[in-house]
């Protein structure tokens, strides 16, 4: 399971100030659960799942992946995750079946255990065809099961997707939602990231809305419906962003009614 806890990244821009990519942010995803972190681009999904991917490490709080602290033991954390982006980097001059051998090797895992999980994967992916093939004689879709197979040859209990279907055709982007359900079923706890609102509708167990770094709110898509009134995920996520707003203005107001008391 996933338990993130106060987790913070600040950035410095150019100029030299300093942002909060994600603030202060706490939830928890379980074995056989999908959660979607849904929010526009730059609400700060990626920096969260790159944080708990061990790739960033966070300027306050920390995460548990399955027992394991990320910033104290990085490495059974990469032992117990699968990461999947939609711009999942491959070498081009290995063949898909090289490139998934060696990140098995990477992992620890015994050859005759790879060469198992592989035979499995690539039914399972249909890549019979083109597990042979150099990688950048591939198609997208081809390359993007080549990514799948590479992040769960270690068999992790948990799977992190930071937009896989991000500009991928229909049927590229189906193969990955059935994977994802796939990994559901066989109670691996997993954590989605997307803008699509109708992605998230269709996927979710729990969402987690995201907005400028911070959380808006979390629930299941019915919660979330029952605590707005509004049917449409798309209303949904945008009446919790004017309450925000709307919230961060009156803070504002208060801030300056109570400078213009001290004056006094």
């Amino acid at each position: 399971m996933i338990e993130v806890k106060n987790i913070s990244k600040i950035f410095r821009q150019k100029n030299g100030e300093e942002f909060f990519a994600v603030n202060d942010i706490s939830f928890s995803a379980k074995n056989g659960e999908i959660v979607v972190l849904l929010g526009v681009n730059g609400a700060g999904k990626t920096t969260t799942m790159r944080m708990l991917s061990t790739v960033l490490q966070p300027n306050a709080g920390t995460a548990i992946i399955e027992k394991y602290d990320i910033i104290k033991n990085p490495q059974k954390v990469r032992a117990n995750l699968g990461f999947l982006s939609g711009d999942t980097g491959l070498y081009s001059r290995l063949t898909a079946r090289e490139i998934i051998v060696y990140f098995g090797r990477l992992y620890d895992v015994k050859d005759e255990v790879i060469d198992s999980r592989l035979e499995k994967l690539s039914k399972l992916l249909d890549m019979d065809s083109f597990l042979d093939k150099k990688v950048d004689m591939l198609s997208t879709g081809m390359k993007q099961k080549v990514s799948i197979a590479r992040s769960i040859i270690h068999d992790p209990p948990v799977m992190i997707f930071d937009e896989p279907t991000s500009g991928l055709d229909i049927l590229t982007a189906k193969n990955i939602i059935d994977f994802i359900y796939k990994c559901k079923d066989d109670n691996k706890c997993v954590l989605f990231s997307t803008h699509i609102m109708r992605e998230a509708e269709r996927i979710a167990d729990r969402i987690i809305m995201i907005h400028k770094g911070s959380k808006l709110a979390e629930g299941t898509w019915q919660e979330l419906q029952a605590e707005t009134g509004k049917r449409d995920l798309d209303d949904i996520f945008i009446e919790f962003v004017n309450r925000e707003e709307h919230k961060s203005f009156d803070d504002l107001k208060l801030d300056e009614i109570e400078g213009e008391n001290d004056e006094l």
